[in-house]
């Protein structure tokens, strides 16, 4: 413990963090070496320095390539939280230098990156041009580990209930029902109505299997009587949706704003049918202990003035004026 505690006080640099993360990425030396632009033997040099420095074994190596053992594994995540850390300070003082707002980086999910975030983003650049911002979708299960280690500064999309925890703080912003959607020139988007005895025999883009609303759609259809489609693709990414409803013939379900905006363009058709499901609020997830930056601050404050034009906030929910205060 004394070697192990040493070495990451005083030996371990950034370039070693910087090396387990891309091997963990990678999984392979010679990718790992080609993404950080040094040789192959530099890099398995390097990582047996780190080893010998902790005096533990952080990767096996075997033909297929590399595997994190548990302790690396710890590493990892280790390194992903500094390097996390190093990037927004370095973030901070450069926009500082320069007068520019700096740098955000959120997670999206599928329900508000179309319309809600695009608002918001487009809000912010009103105030400052130069201020950017870092957009990765995902679902709740990707992103919050993500949150956790300040890899990003905050998530936008459904408040799933399952996933509250005491280190997050959750705002509501508005309620946003589910629409499906077929193609322009689909067989169903003539109909005057639509029931789920429709889309029972299509194929159907839904979320995947851990998703609350995967279980409501599919409660719908025993609810009408019928089994759920089995011609199934399962996504919560808006791209992979709307991707394979143009080019599959298939039904997709989006958030009704979403929907909205993509049968203004031509796009797609919403479908005539009351998909009455009990869905969680739209909203912004931030850690509890997190130090937001001043262009988190003002991002939020821009999806809150997006969600206030979109629908009216959910019952008993507060619109703060500020952003949300970090409390122990």
């Amino acid at each position: 413990m004394p070697q192990i505690d040493r070495a990451l006080r005083s030996n371990i640099k950034l370039r070693h963090l910087q090396l387990v993360v891309a091997l963990d990425e990678f999984r392979h030396l010679g990718h790992t070496a080609e993404f950080l632009c040094v040789s192959q033997p530099a890099v398995s040099k390097m990582l047996t320095e780190v080893e010998k420095t902790l005096g533990l074994t952080l990767f096996t190596r075997s033909t297929r390539g590399t595997e994190p053992t548990p302790a690396g594994a710890s590493l990892v995540r280790f390194a992903r939280s500094v390097l996390a850390q190093y990037e927004r300070t370095r973030d901070e003082i450069a926009a500082e230098a320069s007068g520019a707002a700096g740098r955000t980086r959120v997670g999206s999910m599928g329900a508000a990156l179309p319309v809600l975030l695009a608002q918001a983003v487009g809000l912010l650049k009103q105030r400052s041009a130069q201020a950017t911002v870092l957009v990765e979708e995902g679902d709740l299960p990707h992103l919050l580990p993500k949150l956790r280690i300040s890899e990003l500064d905050l998530i936008v999309g459904r408040l799933e209930p399952g996933y509250a925890a005491p280190d997050l703080i959750t705002e509501p912003l508005y309620n946003e029902p589910m629409v499906a959607v077929v193609r322009s020139g689909h067989a169903l988007a003539s109909k005057r109505a639509t029931g789920w005895a429709d889309l029972a025999g299509m194929p159907c883009v839904v979320p995947p299997p851990w998703a609350s609303l995967r279980v409501k759609i599919e409660q719908e259809f025993y609810r009408s009587g019928l089994q759920p489609p089995t011609d199934l693709i399962e996504s919560s990414s808006y791209l992979a949706i709307t991707t394979f409803v143009s080019q599959l013939d298939a039904v997709g379900f989006l958030a009704r704003s979403v929907g909205q905006q993509f049968e203004r363009e031509g796009r797609f058709h919403i479908l005539p049918m009351d998909i009455a499901l009990e869905l969680p609020p739209v909203g912004v997830i931030t850690l509890r202990e997190g130090r937001p930056t001043p262009s988190s601050i003002q991002l939020v404050e821009c999806l809150r003035a997006a969600a206030g034009q979109l629908a009216a906030p959910p019952a008993g929910a507060k619109k703060p004026a500020r952003a949300p205060r970090r409390t122990k």
